[in-house]
């Protein structure tokens, strides 16, 4: 299964840097480019988490030098929240 991550995607009265309907995932870069506010990050992240949504905060230097370790990170925790695929039998039913 292929899932998408949309960038700059509307939630609410917010915009995520990626999403993840799929797995209700959200993902934000944190660093100096995106001027870090604590307070207001943990009042946006409260909001979300109240929607139902999980919200993966990732610093910038994590995601520019070391994206194999995102990615894995990623992968987990889609592991952990996307349906499993449906299963079918390969032949019929008896």
């Amino acid at each position: 299964m292929q899932t998408k991550f949309p960038r700059q995607h509307p939630i609410g009265p917010f915009v995520v840097d990626f999403f993840c309907k799929d797995a209700r995932l959200v993902v934000e870069a944190d660093g100096a480019p995106h001027f870090q506010r604590p307070l207001r990050d943990r009042r946006r992240d409260a909001w979300l988490a109240a929607a139902g949504l999980i919200v993966l905060r990732l610093p910038n230097h994590l995601i520019l030098h070391h994206p194999d370790r995102v990615l894995d990170q990623i992968r987990r925790l889609l592991a952990t929240h996307l349906p499993a695929p449906l299963s079918v039998p390969e032949r019929g039913w008896g």
